[in-house]
C-alpha cells in the first residue's frame, strides 16, 4: 500500500469516517445540483 504512512499520523477511527463523510456530501451536493438543474427531472415528479 503506497499511501500507508497516513495511519501513522491520522487514526483510523478518525480519518476513515471523515473520509467516507466528505464522499457521501460530495455525492450528494452533485446528485442535487444535477436533478436540480436538468429539464427532465421536475416533468418527472410532476407526472409528465
Amino acid at each position: 500500500m503506497n499511501q500507508g504512512r497516513i495511519w501513522c499520523v491520522v487514526k483510523p477511527t478518525v480519518g476513515l469516517p471523515l473520509f467516507l463523510g466528505t464522499v457521501l456530501v460530495i455525492s450528494l451536493l452533485v446528485h442535487y445540483s444535477v436533478l436540480s438543474n436538468s429539464a427532465w427531472f421536475p416533468a418527472f415528479i410532476q407526472g409528465g
